[in-house]
């Protein structure tokens, strides 16, 4: 199998740590460091940059080490979303796309939502939920039938805006219309192949999205981790902070979201114009 530069950057470090321990303990001699990282100094640092300390500071650095290219997970296009809504045929495929694009749900957790975990009134508190507004709840289930299960042990709640709550009302109508899925307590289920009302599987949400593609005419298929990309990206151009990014997508770390954080050009002119602003204030 091969591995890639930063697993196998991962590997060397549990490396170096073994070896340092055993030469601190006396099991290794101690050139085995010599072998593992370079001795080098801050010498060649400005002085406002070695703040207060004087004498050299010396620092070990490793000595093997992959360089790990920077990672850029490809996003959809905002026109992309709309032609995937166009090509849709049912209620169903239309509520898929937005809970992707425009709640930023990965597809095993819009295949693991339950009916419960969706709250569309402005009050909750009838059903023991005191957030307000519409929103869903991202919750783990290790024992859902169709293998459709949330990627963080965390739950979290994911605000909806009026786009989602329309499309999920259609959607629970076209639903009605299915005797067989009033039996499933999952969100997405089969209307229109058998077996009618069984959850949908994850693997069936990327397969929609490729019909959906080829049917919109797309140069290449839309995948649903480029519709969660987009939500995180337009979410940040739109004024929001990295910190509100990485809670609405569930990351456990900040520098996950940051893969996300691509300024549209708009966004780049628009810091480059306060800038000048203040600028020309202080003249």
């Amino acid at each position: 199998m091969v591995r890639r530069p930063g697993r196998i950057n991962a590997v060397l470090v549990a490396v170096r740590e073994f070896l340092k321990h055993a030469v601190a303990a006396g099991d290794a001699p101690a050139r085995v460091l010599s072998a593992l990282y370079e001795i080098g100094d801050d010498r060649w640092l400005p002085e406002d940059l070695r703040g207060e300390r004087t004498g050299l500071r010396f620092v070990a650095r490793p000595r093997h080490r992959l360089s790990v290219p920077e990672r850029q997970s490809a996003r959809s296009s905002d026109d992309d979303a709309l032609a995937l809504l166009g090509a849709c045929r049912s209620a169903r495929d239309r509520v898929l796309v937005v809970l992707l694009g425009r709640a930023g749900l990965r597809r095993g957790e819009a295949a693991g939502l339950r009916r419960p975990d969706m709250h569309m009134a402005l009050d909750s508190r009838s059903v023991g939920c005191d957030v307000p507004g519409e929103h869903l709840h991202v919750v783990r289930r290790e024992d859902a039938p169709n293998g459709a299960t949330a990627k963080s042990p965390r739950s979290r709640i994911v605000p909806l805006d009026f786009l989602v709550v329309q499309a999920y009302d259609a959607y629970c109508w076209e639903r009605q219309q299915v005797p067989a899925a009033a039996r499933c307590d999952f969100v997405l289920v089969n209307l229109f192949r058998e077996p009618l009302g069984a959850p949908m599987r994850p693997g069936a949400v990327t397969e929609l999205l490729a019909a959906l593609s080829r049917r919109a005419g797309l140069e290449r298929p839309v995948h649903p981790h480029m519709l969660r990309h987009a939500f995180a990206s337009n979410v940040l151009d739109a004024g929001g902070t990295l910190d509100e990014a990485q809670a609405l997508l569930g990351h456990a770390s900040l520098a996950s979201t940051q893969v996300y954080a691509h300024p549209a050009p708009e966004r780049l002119r628009a810091a480059v114009d306060r800038l000048a602003r203040q600028s020309m204030r202080r003249r």
